[in-house]
């Protein structure tokens, strides 16, 4: 009892004489406490999320919405493709195109701090010879000319190490062999991000069910996610990539364009789902057609222009073999179905790599984001032009297309292309894809 009385009389002196202290501690304390509210998350650079993609991709072939997060080209690709100002405050062309002048804009920095410069811009272009008379320009001289150039620089530059002038910097990068397994980026404004990539879509659902993964970018099928109550889905058309049925124009029966036609008018395009695509220019350029011929529905049309070939060529039966890959095989079943309906038969066959020779072929092309389509068409584009599609006339529009600078000449150009292209139907063009985005709530 003594000692407890002890204690407190102990106590009492103390804070009698330090109380003018202990007061003033007691008040930063508190003050400090709910300042502590605000501070953090101002000092916080937020949470890492974990990104899964599904495909196969080397530093070099990253996916673009991954590339221009870390860094600029010269130029920057606006949403209806036309070409705007980036690294570049502007350019001009000389020689009939075959030259073109950027110069930088001021005050430019990448990631380690060292200015942008002509010297530090780093593009590799086979046949291209390129100057820097001074800091702030840098010419390339082309051996023809080509209109597209200033949308051929909107992919971002680096230097070494994927350094670049972006918001994301690269803070580690995890290979197998050659290809990128992981990637970290690092922000001083945002959360950080980790992309993971996958071999498949099923592996990449797997990786979020196991929690590897906080969010799926760019899936095709949201099963079994749909049914999930703690999970949020979003879509969208991605009208930089369409659907579509190539046709081998030079295989013994494809060759003839009517019935190239009939398989088209045959295909319900509405049961397939997906923004309709009608060419294969995106229905967002500056250079689309909406006017071409759009091949809609019509079984009735498409069994006679059939029952016409048949009895022209003198055939009463033939099948049509359609290949595709396996994330396209729901939508081959039902295309398979129609064309059985107009009177052809059909086999299909379910492959993982592009095939060296096929009838038909569904798959998704990526587009050009400059409507030049030279290298997907032109009948000299042996390893790219994967119809075998020889047209001189649509040959002659490209050569055109691509070596014409005024913008609106090449338009009219590319009006042409999609007209007379789409009505030879080397391609039955079908939808641009929906992909979607499924992240936790």
């Amino acid at each position: 009892m003594l000692n407890l009385r002890y204690i407190f009389r102990l106590v009492g002196a103390f804070v009698s004489r330090f109380k003018v202290l202990i007061f003033v501690g007691i008040g930063f304390g508190v003050v400090f406490f709910f300042l502590l509210k605000f501070l953090i998350p101002a000092l916080s650079f937020g949470e890492t999320t974990r990104i899964g993609l599904t495909g196969r991709y080397t530093a070099a072939s990253l996916p673009s919405s991954i590339l221009n997060l870390i860094g600029n080209g010269l130029t920057k690709i606006e949403e209806d493709g036309s070409v705007a100002p980036d690294l570049a405050s502007s350019w001009e062309t000389t020689d009939k195109g075959k030259t073109w002048i950027f110069t930088l804009k001021d005050n430019v920095y990448w990631q380690d701090g060292d200015k942008v410069t002509s010297k530090t811009i780093n593009y590799q272009f086979s046949d291209v010879t390129v100057e820097r008379p001074d800091e702030k320009t840098i010419v390339f001289k082309l051996q023809n000319t080509y209109s597209a150039f200033p949308a051929v620089v909107s992919r971002p530059t680096f230097k070494s190490g994927l350094l670049g002038t972006g918001a994301w910097e690269v803070d580690k990068i995890s290979l197998n062999g050659s290809n990128v397994e992981e990637l970290k980026l690092v922000s001083k404004k945002a959360g950080d991000i980790v992309y993971k990539f996958y071999p498949t879509e099923e592996r990449t659902k797997i990786a979020f069910e196991l929690g590897e993964i906080d969010k799926i970018e760019d899936l095709f099928d949201t099963s079994p996610f749909d049914t999930w109550p703690k999970v949020k889905i979003s879509n969208f058309s991605s009208t930089g990539e369409f659907v579509a049925v190539f046709f081998n124009t030079q295989d013994s029966f494809l060759t003839e364009k009517n019935l190239r036609q009939a398989l088209s008018y045959a295909i319900n395009k509405e049961a397939l789902g997906g923004l309709r695509a009608i060419s294969p220019i995106s229905i967002d350029s500056w250079a689309y057609n909406p006017q071409v011929k759009p091949y809609h529905y019509d079984a009735k049309k498409a069994k006679e222009m059939i029952e016409d070939y048949k009895e022209a060529n003198k055939f009463s039966d033939f099948t049509i073999n359609l290949a595709t890959s396996p994330l396209l095989l729901d939508k081959a079943e039902l295309i398979s179905n129609n064309w059985r309906e107009a009177g052809v038969n059909v086999d299909i066959n379910v492959v993982t790599t592009m095939p060296s020779d096929f009838q038909a072929f569904l798959a998704i092309l990526d587009m050009p984001e400059d409507p030049d389509q030279y290298s997907i068409w032109h009948s000299t584009q042996n390893s790219t032009n994967i119809t075998r599609y020889e047209n001189p006339r649509i040959d002659k529009l490209l050569e055109d297309g691509r070596s014409e600078i005024d913008l609106s000449t090449r338009k009219r150009i590319y009006l042409d292309f999609q007209r007379f292209l789409v009505e030879d139907s080397p391609a039955a063009f079908l939808y641009y894809p929906t992909t979607y985005t499924v992240s936790r709530k």
